[in-house]
């Protein structure tokens, strides 16, 4: 086991309050701070920092023996390599409109754009790696995000409110043809239109959104607020008319929003623990000044129509343990509240461990005590990392209230239980 340390990324949409207070850091801090990454990407290794052993990166740990650290099975699975990246993330303002391929497009773009000679640092390169990226958010505050296409029949509802006559051709489009190819029809149409129409549209979306919420009788006005808030970020951008199509996912503090390949989405304002398959391939389409591939994007979105229920991870209470379960092989998440009291809430909990693991605390400090070993006390803002070969753990609070949040590989313990991925892994609470 070794305390981590982990790697905060300056994002300009970033808190200035969230992972500073988490940290235990004075707020504001001195420039935005969006992510905290626990894990050992490249672009931002955590450091693993206790006594213990020799300050360095993860991903050094990890390269130093891989099977002992990760495990056979994730090994076997994944190659020497953690599977998945554990974030925390702070959003101020929006994030771009972006989705994430399949594996299979992943491995394809990335052989691709290598046969191109693109460097991998290259600020036009889509694919960084041949992984695929599903992701998984947990909220800690209240989020808010865009996500999947909504249902045609509401977006024209959506579109009617408005009374803007400028949208009567595309509003036709998809009253023509109200499903996915409807709506790939509109949102392609949309996002490749030449500068001067996007200068005519975006501002007769503003103004017919801000009359529909003046007068104060509409069903959309969370999505007319968003579109509101974004022309003002991004008054010349396609992706503010693009907002129109998409669910507008509201979340309070530990609900889950699900993200598998193809999905189109836009991250709006909140703080909430993310994990995701260990890539860094992004496709954007819009509100963003950084790389845009419209092409790219429309070749592996999915446009089918989505309810924003439907990506709702479901949920599986195991005594202190809420788990998150998603289809995704490469990561599964919980989230584990300890009463320090023993009042409310479990003061402790066990953890049968097999394959890598990690710990993060965003609320008060953990006791993690191996079988046989000494303790280690893991304060809010940093996690600690448990590799294949570690014993089980007792993990009590050290304070009177404790919140972390674990992630670990399920093929890992799929191999260990001998049962299927979709199974959540051991853990049992000890009063």
């Amino acid at each position: 086991m070794r305390i981590l340390d982990g790697v905060v990324r300056p994002y300009a949409w970033g808190s200035r309050t969230a992972i500073a207070s988490i940290q235990g850091r004075p707020v504001p801090s001195a420039h935005p701070e969006a992510e905290l990454w626990f894990g050992s990407h490249p672009a931002g290794s955590a450091r693993c920092v206790d006594p213990s052993g020799p300050e360095q990166d993860l991903g050094e740990v990890i390269d130093a023996d891989p099977v002992a650290t990760l495990g056979t099975a994730s090994a076997a699975e994944f190659g020497n390599r953690l599977p998945f990246l554990l974030k925390v993330l702070a959003a101020e303002e929006a994030l771009s409109l972006q989705a994430h391929p399949s594996a299979e497009q992943a491995r394809e773009g990335f052989e691709r754009e290598n046969a191109r000679g693109l460097a991998i640092d290259a600020r036009d390169r889509n694919y960084r790696d041949p992984w695929h990226k599903p992701e998984l958010m947990v909220a800690t505050t209240p989020f808010d995000a865009l996500a999947g296409f909504r249902d045609p029949h509401e977006t024209i509802a959506l579109l009617r409110e408005l009374q803007v006559s400028e949208l009567d051709h595309y509003l036709g489009m998809l009253v023509g043809q109200p499903d996915s190819e409807g709506l790939r029809a509109v949102f392609t149409t949309w996002l490749t239109l030449p500068e001067s129409l996007i200068r005519q549209l975006v501002p007769a979306v503003l103004h017919g959104a801000i009359e529909v919420l003046s007068a104060g009788r509409t069903e959309f006005a969370a999505e007319l607020r968003t579109v509101c808030e974004l022309g003002e970020d991004y008054p010349n951008d396609p992706g503010v008319l693009a907002s129109l199509l998409l669910n507008h996912v509201h979340l309070e503090p530990g609900q889950g929003l699900y993200l598998p390949a193809g999905n189109l989405h836009a991250y709006l304002r909140g703080t909430g623990v993310e994990i995701m398959a260990n890539s860094d391939n992004v496709l954007r389409g819009g509100l963003t000044p950084k790389h845009i591939d419209v092409p790219e994007l429309l070749r592996v979105l999915d446009f089918t129509p989505v309810d924003s229920a439907q990506l709702a991870p479901p949920v599986r209470m195991i005594g202190a343990e809420r788990v998150y379960l998603t289809p995704a092989p490469e990561f599964r998440l919980s989230r584990v509240e300890l009463d320090g009291t023993g009042l409310h809430h479990s003061s402790s909990i066990c953890f049968d461990m097999p394959g890598p693991q990690i710990l993060a605390v965003l609320s008060g400090a953990i006791e993690v005590r191996p079988a046989g070993g000494a303790p280690l006390t893991v304060q809010s803002g940093r996690a600690l990392w448990i590799t294949d070969d570690d014993p089980d753990v007792i993990v009590r609070a050290a304070s009177a209230r404790a919140v972390f949040y674990r992630a670990l590989v399920p093929v890992a313990v799929s191999a260990a239980d001998g049962v299927s991925a979709s199974a959540p892994a051991a853990a049992t609470a000890a009063e």
